[in-house]
């Protein structure tokens, strides 16, 4: 018997120290996060198959104004506003006669302009995204195959006059995909139309303003952002670099979200859930090379480096100028909308806005993402806020 509690000491010794061997051989860049601020949200969404990220994180953004204001939660459905919207971008086109982009993308303005001009209505309220067309979420391949040229057939049609019954062969194809739009339901036992739905919920639609940072027009005005998803032209307040990020992190603190829209196309963003403002060429030289070996890395490579280095890795000092010439030269794009919710900072002591994606639970955060202050200074385009949380003496030299 003590030969064989000797040799099961024996045994939980050895599993002791490859334990506290393998702790000890853990990677120290990989992040270790401690909350600050954490503002409450709604679920995790996917979007799936469709360019629909600025329709998901706008209402995630708009269910968790809700959740502030009344501490109620709601399931705001997405293929209402796409149905609606879809059909005013295609309208605007043919207006133009083709010469202005439609395409899946959209802006915050979008949702903000269904709400106030629709209503909105529950998930419930509207088929299950995919479930019309045989699919469990969005794939949107086969939908916008008939959207896109059936809008531009009309708009680009050399008769000198179209009839209206356009409009009624597009809204047969946004039906048959997306669903009909509701006239009136029920949510918890009361019937609603979509706007009286809408104004039930307890927030003041002229509350959120659209916040912005470029030198290429004057600073505290505000001017429609040169983008062509932000095709209703909303007029964005312009700040300098470092007055945007005090925007976003007093509305953190005071318990607000922001509906962020920006570029991750960059190679700081990684599919684990992290994103950084990579400096290149300081990267290159922890690595033994130079910048332009690093230029000519294929982007897995450059991804491959940037994990290896985790919270180590480099990043630029972004500058109002640097802003400027990578969007005027095309860097800096709006190619992703997500909801920013909440502060941490890894081991290392720097701080990461945590930002809620519409990919599912994917990546190492179950869908959310880590995205340091410096990459959102960086790589923001413009952002959807509550004029309420914006600090006082910048809301004064605004005019709010």
């Amino acid at each position: 018997m003590k030969k064989l509690l000797s040799l099961a000491l024996l045994a939980m010794m050895a599993f002791g120290a490859q334990a506290e061997e393998k702790i000890d051989s853990a990677p120290s860049n990989k992040p270790v996060f401690t909350t600050i601020k954490e503002n409450p949200i709604t679920s995790v969404k996917d979007q799936n198959r469709s360019g629909t990220c600025w329709d998901y994180s706008t209402l995630s953004f708009f269910e968790a104004e809700i959740l502030k204001a009344t501490g109620k939660t709601y399931d705001l459905c997405e293929s209402f506003v796409a149905n609606k919207t879809y059909m005013e971008r295609a309208t605007q086109v043919v207006r133009y006669h083709g010469d202005c982009q439609f395409s899946q993308g959209g802006s915050a303005e979008d949702v903000l302009a269904t709400l106030k001009t629709h209503g909105i209505c529950p998930e419930d309220a509207m088929p299950f995204p995919g479930s019309l067309y045989g699919d469990s979420l969005n794939n949107f391949n086969e939908f916008f195959s008939l959207l896109e040229p059936y809008v531009a057939a009309i708009s680009k049609s050399t008769a000198k006059k179209i009839s209206n019954q356009w409009k009624v062969g597009l809204q047969g194809i946004l039906d048959a995909y997306l669903g009909k739009c509701p006239d009136e339901f029920t949510y918890e036992g009361k019937k609603y139309t979509p706007k009286e739905f809408v104004k039930s919920l307890g927030i003041n639609l002229d509350d959120y303003v659209s916040i912005t940072s470029y030198t290429h027009h004057p600073f505290y005005t505000a001017f429609a952002v040169e983008v062509q998803d932000n095709w209703r032209f909303p007029l964005s307040y312009n700040l300098p670099m470092d007055e945007m990020m005090q925007v976003i992190d007093n509305a953190i603190d005071k318990g607000y979200t922001i509906a962020w829209g920006g570029d991750v196309s960059e190679d700081g963003f990684t599919r684990s859930g992290l994103a950084y403002a990579v400096d290149g060429k300081a990267t290159q030289s922890l690595r033994g090379s130079d910048m332009a070996r690093w230029l000519k890395l294929a982007a897995t490579k450059k991804r491959d480096i940037i994990d290896s280095l985790g919270v180590n890795v480099p990043e630029i000092v972004p500058t109002q100028q640097m802003r400027q010439e990578r969007f005027d030269n095309w860097e800096l794009t709006d190619d992703h909308g997500m909801l920013i919710y909440g502060v941490a900072k890894d081991q290392n002591g720097k701080e990461y806005y945590m930002v809620k994606n519409s990919w599912g639970e994917t990546g190492d955060y179950k869908g959310t993402w880590y995205m340091t202050k410096t990459f959102i200074a960086a790589n923001t385009m413009d952002f959807l806020i509550n004029k309420n949380a914006i600090p006082k003496n910048i809301r004064k030299k605004l005019g709010l």
